[in-house]
């Protein structure tokens, strides 16, 4: 594809009004850890909200979607989807109880909430293991795509890009802090999305595709349908009924995390209040699941009739690297029919959107590493403006880590079920440690550990020609991981009493998981209402579901479909406006 001048003027217009205004955080971001890496913990709700929907929009997400798409229809991503029921037992029952517990980083949480040697040591080892290991392989997911794109854009090899990229965020990240993440986040998002669009207007105007009802009218039923075909049941097992019995609580997965975790706890610790975090992470949700796919999926399926097949992405991108190819290839080959200035806006989109998302996970990972590692366990003494400076160097480490990892991936998808696998299992514990008083580190220690040998023994197993389909070892390895760690719970190392005490007067968790610690030293419960979170659980899913359905039964021209979820819509939308007032009421006397 060839850029003309105005498409490099709308880019570099586009870098300026988005970074120029995060640079004046500079100063403040310097300051102090706390302004680093959780904004002061002053940030609202709305901008807490479009920070998290930028960040987990990368480059490598419209990739994805077109991945699933292309290889087992819109249906496929159902392996996304399910992760709304995680997502809105954060809103409702966690997003409150992580900006109570005044933490900087939520593995920080580790030493308030269990006592003894192993609270510190699974702090320092998940510093390693997530800030590290699971960081870097997020971000070489991110890197690929976007050598991706850059290989079909401009011809670019895989250093080279790298090379660019590296240079641009770890600028950005060593010096803004988190309030600079946050303004990038919120402006990047505007352009992200217009270039989203932009990209599936033009891709329908396409002959082959011949605009919306041509696109429904050529493309088969069963690519189309929101669910799989029943008749088909390893497909509908494996996409559908899997992901919504077992995937959503059970597996831990940066960003839909059950109970919340990494950047989305560090966005409600930074939030100002806590009915700004439980209100940021509703707006994140909704955007997430319900306002971004359907530009992706409309573009990748336009991109089934222009593309049949891979070969015919490297017919016509003969430049292309045979290594990089692939369906999620797809996304940026469609991009050639953008004209001047939106092919420009549209780069300047995926630019934003790679940046918004990597210069997260430097701060993110670098939060990790300086404050629950570096600091706690190497240098506990040092001035504030020391660890701001071990954490900017942190963020140029990550950055050639990630790189490194970016050379032995092939797709993002490779990088999504590498990292579902290792976490399978580890979810129920994160949703029952707040409010079950027997969960320990030991716990803890025993369910990372399970998990990860299971997902080494299945890979083991599939090397030697064992292959174990993904969702019969996602059943195995939960069940075998959670027998493990609750039997630790009950049988290993209890906390003791002080700790519990300190822990549930600072968060003040409701249910009957504390009774024994209430009943035990007087402590008057929770003013949270369990019931009232579960009724909000329910409506705020069935609020986003709605949406994204009926959306998409608009686009496809089903109109009865479309009415009967705008109902559930609405009906859901009065039944939160009812209760979300109560919840907030409810969460300030407590």
């Amino acid at each position: 594809m060839t850029l003309t001048p105005l498409d490099w003027t709308v880019i570099v217009v586009s870098i300026l009004v988005a970074f120029l205004p995060a640079l004046l955080f500079t100063r403040r971001g310097g300051s102090s850890t706390k302004e680093f890496f959780t904004s002061g913990q002053a940030a609202p709700w709305w901008l807490v909200g479009v920070s998290m929907v930028a960040t987990t929009f990368s480059t490598d997400t419209p990739n994805l979607v077109t991945d699933l798409v292309r290889t087992k229809g819109v249906a496929n991503n159902w392996a996304w989807w399910s992760f709304l029921l995680t997502g809105m037992m954060t809103v409702f029952f966690y997003a409150r109880l992580w900006r109570r517990s005044k933490v900087l980083t939520d593995l920080e949480f580790y030493e308030i909430r269990y006592s003894g040697k192993a609270a510190s040591f699974v702090r320092g080892f998940r510093a390693i293991y997530l800030g590290l290991f699971f960081n870097c392989m997020i971000m070489a997911s991110v890197n690929l795509a976007a050598a991706k794109i850059a290989n079909v854009l401009f011809g670019w090899p895989m250093w080279e890009t790298l090379l660019a990229c590296a240079v641009i965020n770890v600028l950005f990240a060593a010096t803004s802090g988190l309030w600079g993440v946050l303004v990038v986040d919120f402006i990047q998002f505007g352009i992200a999305m217009t270039g989203s669009f932009a990209a599936a207007y033009y891709a329908l105007q396409q002959p082959q595709v011949g605009g919306l009802a041509g696109l429904i009218s050529k493309v088969d039923p069963a690519t189309l349908a929101l669910v799989p075909d029943f008749g088909d049941w390893g497909m509908t097992l494996s996409v559908l009924i899997i992901p919504l019995t077992v995937q959503w609580w059970s597996v831990w997965y940066p960003g839909a995390e059950p109970g919340g975790g990494s950047y989305i706890a560090q966005r409600m610790l930074a939030s100002k209040s806590e009915n700004d975090a439980l209100a940021g992470t509703l707006l994140f949700n909704f955007a997430h699941y319900a306002l971004r796919p359907w530009p992706w999926i409309i573009v990748a399926l336009c991109s089934i009739l222009v593309y049949p097949q891979v070969s015919d992405i490297a017919t016509t991108f003969p430049h292309v690297d045979p290594a990089l190819l692939g369906n999620d290839m797809a996304y940026p080959a469609m991009l050639r029919f953008l004209p001047a200035g939106l092919l420009g806006l549209m780069v300047a989109g995926l630019l934003a959107a790679y940046v918004s998302t990597i210069v997260t996970h430097l701060n993110w990972g670098g939060s990790y590493l300086v404050h629950d590692f570096y600091r706690r366990f190497v240098r506990p003494d040092a001035e504030e403006k020391h660890y701001v400076m071990v954490g900017r160097l942190t963020a140029a480490l990550l950055m050639v880590a990630a790189a490194g990892i970016t050379f032995i991936l092939d797709t993002a998808q490779d990088s999504f079920n590498l990292l579902m696998s290792v976490g399978a299992g580890t979810g129920l514990l994160y949703l029952l440690r707040w409010f079950w008083w027997r969960v320990t580190a030991w716990s803890e220690v025993a369910a990372m550990a399970t998990s990860f040998l299971v997902a080494v023994g299945f890979f083991i197993a599939g090397k030697m020609g064992v292959s174990v389909p993904s969702h019969i070892s996602l059943i195995i390895g939960v069940a075998i991981t959670s027998v493990v760690w609750i039997a630790v719970s009950f049988l290993g190392p209890q906390n003791d009493r002080a700790t519990l005490e300190s822990f549930y007067r600072l968060v003040r968790p409701a249910g009957p998981g504390w009774a024994g610690v209430r009943q035990a030293t007087g402590l008057p419960a929770s003013n949270d209402s369990l019931p009232m979170s579960f009724a909000a659980w329910i409506l705020g899913c069935l609020f986003v579901y709605a949406a994204l359905f009926g959306a998409g039964s608009f686009l496809y021209g089903r109109t009865s479909q479309a009415l009967m979820w705008a109902g559930v819509f609405a009906v859901s939308t009065i039944g939160l406006m009812q209760i979300l007032p109560r919840i907030w009421r409810s969460g300030d006397a407590s």
